[in-house]
């Protein structure tokens, strides 16, 4: 039944994206905050297709917690479930994310729209500064900035390196950052195929003041704050 439901699940994607993405395109003209609720409508359309088709739902801890001016949001990076419900959770937001992304066909179109901040990660210190330009830039026009530190998704239980972009972009703007923890992984993981029926839990930390604080320093109260949440996580 569970791989029935996948299917069900993926073949609607399948069929939804392409139209749905060629719709998008027309939004080309319209300000950038216009785009994102707009295109922001597909990963609406999937969470709610994925509840329906899958039985995968979720719920959310400290949703107080979400500033009401734009800030930087680092999170944990388990599974392809985060990217769709932190549209759906948080407010109009961007993206920090590899450029390649947007060389998918369809995906990658619609993604390009709602003005991401694509990087070259093999550019080194210019992409921080590249990073810290257009971060300021989509922070002035009120976009939230999600970042995932560890760079790729990790299975349930390990833990990547904490790279040290996201806080080096919220100390060089003074911006707060809100850090996330989730286990999405055990539900819908890495890679796969497979969506198993059940709630997920995402926890919203409370919000980190960056004044005076330095980049690893950040980096670090971060880290420790995302790995303690998902042991909670994990316990209950």
């Amino acid at each position: 039944m569970i791989y029935l439901r996948s299917l069900i699940y993926t073949l609607g994607m399948l069929l939804f994206t392409p139209v749905f993405t060629t719709a998008t395109l027309l939004t080309f003209p319209l300000p950038r905050r216009t785009r994102y609720i707009i295109i922001s409508g597909w990963a609406h359309s999937m969470l709610w297709w994925l509840r329906i088709t899958c039985k995968l739902r979720y719920r959310v801890i400290g949703r107080e917690n979400i500033p009401d001016h734009p800030s930087i949001i680092l999170a944990k990076h388990q599974s392809a479930w985060e990217t769709l419900a932190l549209q759906q959770i948080f407010p109009p937001q961007v993206w920090v994310l590899k450029r390649e992304l947007l060389w998918i066909p369809f995906f990658g179109w619609g993604l390009a729209l709602t003005s991401p901040i694509a990087i070259n990660r093999a550019a080194g210190r210019e992409a921080l500064k590249q990073l810290v330009s257009k971060g300021k830039e989509r922070l002035k026009q009120r976009f939230f900035v999600v970042i995932f530190p560890e760079g790729t998704r990790m299975a349930p239980g390990t833990r990547g390196k904490y790279h040290i972009g996201g806080a080096w972009l919220a100390t060089h703007t003074k911006s707060t950052v809100v850090p996330v923890a989730h286990n999405a992984g055990e539900y819908w993981p890495k890679n796969s195929f497979l969506k198993y029926p059940g709630t997920i839990t995402l926890s919203i930390g409370k919000p980190i003041d960056t004044t005076g604080l330095k980049p690893d320093q950040l980096n670090q109260m971060v880290e420790h704050w995302i790995e303690q949440e998902m042991l909670q996580l994990n316990a209950r």
